[in-house]
């Protein structure tokens, strides 16, 4: 893998300052907190996302934190895409207002290439408890910088998997494959087709949106074979791999999909599985929490098996929130000591036993999938959870080199913008506005400049 130069075009910066949107699960809240001009002294400045974890992280803060060390934090708490645009240009500037940032491990291998964001190599070595080994290895490498520094430590991870209505699949007389492949879901998809009234065999995403319709699709284009780019940064969006991979994956979604599938991302396939639409969702692994939750109507009902294949091993992706520091921040070693037990064991602990062991932001430590508390709870998911992310490759996921890191994205600044847009073309073709050739002959040209300005680093 050949990873792009760390010098870039003007429009790269740009770009990356433009980014907006996610490619976790579309979780909201309502609170933000107040921000300062710069923290100094025994405070640190915050700035996140307002997903129900953090809002969490924020409630526990002052009693076991700031009590313990004395380091007050002010929060400033945003949705998604606001944070995105506000982190980008403070940490771009270098402003130094905000210590530390929620940052995914698309943003942090780009700001600690572009020069933004403090090494943690120095601070783990003067922090042994923090037992960095612990913690999943391809989130560790998600987060490493082209130096082999760590440059963010996560505070919850996710993968992709397959969830299907085991008990519909039981009356169906139909059985999920251990390791099913993508023809064997399109087949179970027909069957599974009207096994109850206004079922529908499957969902998938078909929202525009670089983390919406794109993330899924990107990961059947890996294992059907195909890239983005090839390793000398030629754009294949028109190669036979893609064209194969779409076609399966806008087939799918038509014949046997949800209603309203250009529509529908996360949140809407989430709906539609609680509450008994369709019998099949690809999609992030962070989604059982909510089928499982107490008062789910499909708690117990939903079985889990791993992202199907074609070509490779396995295709889940690979998502993470983590915690960046700031390398204009004036208070570096204090923002290590949040971020320290923001993301540690202690601090699942605490979380467990005070909002219950559903809630611990898992997905990045090894032991909390030896914690018995953890396993009781999260029993029909969290196995098959840890075994999707340690076997996601973001460095290699697909059959061939790639120029860079990432396997439901690209990891360059340019990429917000390029998949906003192709994935335009794709849920047209989903709503039938359009084919799947025009859609994908559209979406290779304007991938195309973009291997104009890579071509040859």
């Amino acid at each position: 893998m050949r990873i792009p130069s760390r010098r870039r075009p003007p429009r790269a910066t740009l770009a990356l300052a433009a980014a907006g949107t996610l490619l976790a699960p579309l979780l909201s809240g309502c609170w933000a907190g107040a921000g300062g001009s710069g923290s100094g002294g025994d405070s640190i400045n915050v700035l996140m996302v307002n997903n129900p974890q953090m809002v969490e992280l924020q409630k526990l803060t002052a009693a076991h934190f700031t009590e313990r060390t004395g380091i007050q934090v002010h929060f400033t708490v945003l949705p998604e895409n606001d944070v995105r645009d506000k982190i980008s240009q403070d940490f771009a500037n270098q402003a130094g207002q905000y210590d530390v940032a929620t940052l995914s491990n698309y943003e942090i291998p780009i700001y600690a290439r572009n020069g933004w964001l403090r090494e943690m190599d120095s601070h783990l070595a003067k922090d042994p408890a923090y037992d960095e080994r612990d913690v999943l290895g391809p989130m560790r490498e998600s987060l490493t910088g082209d130096d082999g520094k760590l440059y963010g430590q996560p505070f919850y991870g996710e993968s992709s998997f397959l969830m299907y209505r085991k008990d519909v699949f039981a009356k169906a007389g139909l059985t999920m494959p251990a390791h099913p492949t993508w023809t064997q879901v399109a087949d179970l998809a027909a069957k599974a087709d009207g096994a109850e009234p206004g079922m529908k065999g499957i969902c998938l995403r078909g929202l525009p949106g670089w983390g919406e319709v794109m993330a899924p699709l990107t990961t059947v284009v890996n294992t059907f074979g195909g890239t983005w780019f090839d390793e000398d940064w030629n754009a294949r969006l028109d190669s036979p791999e893609w064209k194969r991979a779409t076609e399966f994956y806008v087939g799918l979604v038509r014949e046997h999909g949800e209603s309203g599938a250009a529509q529908s991302g996360f949140a809407e396939c989430l709906n539609n599985m609680t509450q008994g639409k369709v019998a099949m969702w690809y999609d992030a692994t962070s989604a059982a929490g909510s089928l499982e939750a107490a008062g789910s109507p499909v708690k117990d009902k939903v079985g889990y098996a791993p992202a199907p294949v074609e070509r490779t091993e396995s295709s889940g992706w690979l998502y993470t929130w983590a915690w960046g520091i700031q390398d204009a921040s004036r208070n570096a070693d204090k923002a290590w000591q949040f971020v320290s037990w923001a993301s540690g064991k202690e601090y699942e602990q605490l979380v467990g036993e005070e909002f219950g062991w559903a809630n611990v932001p898992a997905g990045k430590r090894a032991s909390t999938y030896a914690r018995p508390a953890y396993r009781a709870e999260a029993a029909a998911f969290q196995e098959m959870t840890r075994q999707a992310i340690e076997a996601a490759r973001p460095n290699d996921p697909g059959v061939q080199p790639r120029p860079a890191p990432g396997i439901q994205f690209v990891g360059i600044p340019e990429f917000t913008d390029l998949g906003t847009k192709v994935s335009q073309e794709i849920s047209a073709a989903v709503a039938g506005r359009q084919s799947v050739e025009s859609a994908l002959n559209k979406s290779q040209q304007l991938a195309e400049r973009i291997s104009e300005e890579y071509e040859g680093r």
